[in-house]
């Protein structure tokens, strides 16, 4: 049984490295289009996965447990941040939300990992993080959420 816990504390470890390893390189990730732009864990988010609705760009970590979507779309009705999240109609369960007249933040789980959602609101524009990463690795992961949250910026 000891052999068993330390295999598994050796494997939660290893799981956490990339994201709790020393130095985070990070490195400003700007939408030309429009302005958008995050504080960006190059060292983290190491692999292109695709493009978002409106501009941006997908990144997922090497190993896939972890993936990251910077976006700028479109907000054609000027809607206010919080209508334009219940339009999004996001699960009853949320476990953090915050909604103020320039941004929402909201969290939660769904299967083994955790969603962070944040966009701010500038014209009619909505400039966006969204974050999914394994649920078990969700205290490495809150400095990373964290600056690249409060990093967020658009025109």
């Amino acid at each position: 049984m000891k052999a068993m816990m330390v295999a598994l504390a050796l494997a939660l470890a290893a799981s956490t490295s990339t994201v709790s390893a020393q130095p985070v390189r990070w490195t400003k990730y700007t939408i030309p289009q429009t302005g958008t732009s995050v504080d960006f864990p190059s060292s983290i988010f190491t692999e292109e996965a695709g493009r978002p609705d409106g501009y941006g760009q997908r990144f997922r970590t090497a190993d896939g447990r972890a993936d990251l979507t910077i976006q700028a779309a479109p907000n054609p009705a000027n809607d206010s941040p919080a209508a334009f999240l219940a339009k999004k109609h996001p699960p009853s369960r949320i476990q953090y939300k915050r909604v103020t007249p320039s941004f929402f933040a909201v969290s939660s789980y769904k299967g083994d990992k955790v969603w962070y959602d944040r966009c701010n609101f500038s014209g009619r524009l909505v400039h966006c993080v969204l974050i999914n990463y394994p649920a078990e690795e969700e205290h490495a992961w809150n400095d990373v959420v964290t600056r690249m949250s409060l990093s967020l910026g658009g025109k």
